[in-house]
């Protein structure tokens, strides 16, 4: 059967009726893909959230978020951003177990088939990400525990330059060529997936794809000038569906988020 891993990144769901950037209110995007998520005809098996749960990491903004995902009847699996506090994720969510006690926020889990690991990216009061040894350490020690098994690595800085200035500016500055090189060494590595862009982009990486997500809310302006504002618009939201079949490859669906007409029958 096929392993099915939603990915939804990005949220950055503020306090009830608070307004991001003065202008959007974020939550009702959330409840809208989660929708679409519940209606699609094979529901994924978990969800991954890769960071940027909040806007400010405050606990009135993660009690908000936990009450959105309470709709979700599979397990779903939480990861800090730059804009989260590991403290206070913590404290909002002390059933998920994996998100441990004190520290980094890393862990691994098994959904069917695939192995994810969630590898933290961010320092507190940065916007920019990093990959100090001790995580780098962590990773290829896990990696080397079952070198065999399919795994996708998970973290919300990508590690790759995107040419939008403003958000390389603020991307994984410190570690990602010791990524690089740990990933390259290990074939099981089907697929990097992160967050931080709020756009579908794809690259090669280190043998294998590494990818950003869409928000189910607002996107980072495409703009490859050099200068270029750091700027969002509201194009079409999204999440990821990530699929391992049975022919032991993983794809990747760019769902939009909202209702359609359709599906008609082609005959």
């Amino acid at each position: 059967m096929n392993t099915l891993l939603a990915q939804v990144s990005d949220t950055h769901i503020r306090g009830p009726g608070q307004l991001a950037y003065g202008r959007l209110d974020t939550a009702p995007y959330l409840s809208v893909a989660l929708g679409t998520l519940m209606r699609m005809p094979q529901k994924p098996d978990a969800v991954i959230l890769t960071g940027d749960l909040t806007d400010f990491g405050s606990p009135r903004e993660y009690a908000h978020l936990a009450e959105l995902l309470a709709c979700l009847e599979m397990p779903f699996y939480l990861m800090p951003g730059n804009h989260d506090d590991r403290e206070n994720l913590r404290a909002a969510f002390s059933a998920h177990g994996y998100l441990g006690s004190t520290g980094f926020i890393q862990y691994v889990i098994q959904v069917r088939d695939l192995r994810i690991i969630a590898i933290d990216t961010t320092e507190p009061g940065q916007s920019s990400g990093r990959l100090c040894s001790s995580r780098l350490d962590w990773l290829r020690a896990e990696l080397a525990a079952e070198p065999a098994v399919p795994t996708v690595i998970a973290m919300h800085h990508p590690p790759f330059k995107t040419l939008i200035e403003p958000m390389d500016e603020i991307g994984l500055l410190e570690g990602g060529d010791e990524l690089e090189s740990i990933i390259a060494a290990h074939p099981s590595v089907k697929r990097v997936i992160c967050g931080h862009l709020h756009r579908t982009i794809y690259t090669g990486f280190a043998g294998t794809v590494a990818s950003t997500a869409p928000s189910p809310a607002h996107q980072v302006a495409l703009d490859f000038e050099s200068g270029a504002d750091s700027a969002w618009n509201l194009e079409p939201p999204g999440f990821h569906l990530h699929v391992w079949n049975s022919a032991g490859v993983l794809l990747t669906h760019a769902v939009p988020v909202g209702e359609f007409e359709g599906p008609y029958s082609f005959l």
